[in-house]
């Protein structure tokens, strides 16, 4: 078994210095860690920090999160994808801000909105020293090939994260937050997806997948089917003023209650064709024909200027090319 203080010895000289983490001996802050953690689900660290920032300079405490509007915070978090997570971000908040302060049990973190167990053990671990381990894709690369698990993900993710607890041994039980942390990094930056540098980890010797060689062909993966393809259109009205016409999109399902470009022609005008642009999601490919048209927009319209206007990532490519054709018509 690979000993954690090996890799707590590793993590207090090579520790990535990211925004939401404490320095060495200070107490990590549960909002700091609740916000990035939902923020890091299904993005990159790089994406994440300057978000991170942001909210942070708008909301410093949980408090003022939850009081804020939600409109508000689902601009804020325009361009950041998976926006089910922005409106369970402000539920969470007001919920905890009712409760007078975030849960220090792993079972009461996981009764909020929007925190499964993942989040639960990696707040409970990192915020409240909770003898837990969260399971990320990074753990979950380090303990496969820790114990060389060939089962293929993501049937054999069970298995995988059964393997991974029993990395916990004594040291790590006592600081869980560095342990949980420091396999984060390790599969970051040395357990990594391709071309592992085996040669400088903290466990080499201790890595069944390294004595076979098999290290970078683990995880193994079982081949993704290909995503169906959707079609649809974007309709980009603009004033004189390059004022955009807006929708706000239903409060749940896809882009559930984010601004965005309407799918019908808002007013009857001469419409232009400006080509399509091209989205993938989760679950699914979007080609979006779009259409531009320069009108008055009318006096109740939702509207905002095209440059800044808060809109996730497909509708900002949709806009971007009505803009685009109307500049290369001019």
């Amino acid at each position: 078994m690979p000993p954690a203080s090996k890799l707590l010895s590793w993590y207090a000289t090579h520790r990535r210095h990211l925004p939401w983490r404490s320095p060495p001996g200070v107490p990590a802050d549960p909002y700091h860690v609740w916000l990035s953690e939902i923020m890091l689900q299904q993005t990159v660290v790089a994406t994440v920090i300057p978000y991170y920032a942001k909210f942070l300079a708008a909301y410093p405490t949980v408090e003022q999160l939850g009081a804020a509007p939600l409109d508000e915070v689902l601009g804020m978090w325009a361009g950041l994808g998976y926006y089910a997570r922005a409106r369970n971000l402000h539920a969470c908040a007001q919920a905890v801000a009712a409760q007078g302060g975030f849960p220090r049990t792993v079972e009461g973190l996981r009764a909020l909105p929007g925190i499964g167990p993942y989040t639960a053990n990696a707040v409970g671990a990192i915020a409240f020293r909770a003898p837990v381990l969260p399971v990320d894709g990074n753990i979950e690369r380090v303990a496969a090939r820790v114990f060389s698990i060939e089962a293929q993900l993501p049937a054999g993710k069970p298995a995988i994260a059964a393997a991974a607890v029993r990395l916990m041994d004594d040291d790590a039980a006592r600081a869980p937050g560095d342990f949980a942390q420091a396999l984060f990094d390790l599969g970051a930056t040395i357990c990594t997806p391709r071309s592992p540098a085996c040669g400088i980890c903290p466990w080499l010797g201790h890595c069944a997948a390294q004595d076979q060689k098999i290290a970078a062909e683990l995880p193994r993966r079982a081949k993704k089917p290909a995503k169906p393809r959707r079609t649809g259109i974007a309709y980009v009205l603009l004033d004189d003023a390059d004022e955009v016409f807006l929708v706000r999109r239903p409060p749940r399902g896809l882009l559930g209650g984010m601004l965005a470009l309407p799918e019908a022609p808002p007013v009857a005008a001469e419409w232009r064709d400006a080509g399509a642009i091209e989205h993938v999601f989760t679950h699914f490919a979007l080609t979006l024909s779009v259409l531009v048209a320069r009108e008055k927009l009318p006096e109740a319209a939702l509207r905002a200027p095209a440059a800044t206007a808060p809109l996730p990532s497909v509708m900002r490519k949709a806009l971007d090319a009505g803009r685009r054709a109307l500049d290369d018509a001019a």
